[in-house]
């Protein structure tokens, strides 16, 4: 396992904080012990909090062209028809998945093919169970089509302490199933719209890996 290259900057201004607090309380307090001794103790514990976030495992994708693999660590919470407004404007499949703090936060290509759709969408950062989430939160887009033709789409989402969404996709690049395609920092979630003949292969509250579980069997 190692740190994602999204995790730099932001565990080095982790351990600066670290480095310069516990300075200052041992400057300004050297006769208080346990007020040094405890803020060492939560600091280190809160620099550990923040590498972990950014942790990278080996993930080896078993490439199947019909499979739908989850695209990102997590649990699912939503397993539903609805309409989806935005591409296909029209019912399908949503499976959405919750990326705790505590998941790798790195997203995956569900499928192999061809970007058919990509776009941002700035928004707002409601807690990501929430109802609105998928449609008001800061979010990606993605449409992958299949050699096949068959489409699926799904959605970066930005949860309460998400606020900074990376994708490494654009429109007409050909992605391989199982490669990096992105990364949300901190909570999440991603939602995935499958085709209604889509064969659903995970239950609710069902925990997932990405890059490894299968989601659905494409007919």
């Amino acid at each position: 396992m190692t740190i994602h290259k999204e995790g730099f900057d932001s565990i080095g201004l982790a351990a600066l904080f670290v480095l310069l607090t516990n300075g200052l309380i041992r400057y300004f307090f050297p006769e208080i012990s346990w007020l040094t001794t405890a803020w060492l103790v939560a600091s280190i514990i809160f620099f550990f909090i923040i590498v972990q976030f950014f942790r990278k495992p080996t993930r080896v994708t078993t490439v199947n062209p019909k499979h739908v693999i989850a695209p990102c660590d997590g649990k699912v919470v939503v397993i539903e028809e609805v309409i989806e407004s935005e591409y296909f404007k029209g019912p399908r499949r949503q499976v959405s998945i919750f990326m705790s703090p505590l998941n790798v936060h790195i997203n995956f290509n569900p499928i192999a093919g061809i970007v058919k759709y990509f776009k941002y969408h700035p928004g707002k950062y409601l807690v990501a169970w929430h109802p609105k989430s998928s449609t008001e939160n800061e979010r990606t887009t993605t449409v992958i089509q299949a050699p096949s033709g068959t489409e699926v789409l799904f959605r970066q989402i930005a949860g309460a302490l998400a606020k900074r969404i990376v994708w490494y996709v654009k429109e007409g690049q050909q992605v391989t199933q199982g490669d990096e395609m992105g990364f949300i920092k901190f909570g999440s979630r991603v939602d995935v719209y499958l085709p209604l003949d889509a064969e659903i292969n995970v239950n609710l509250e069902e925990k997932t890996q990405g890059g490894i579980t299968v989601l659905a069997h494409l007919k």
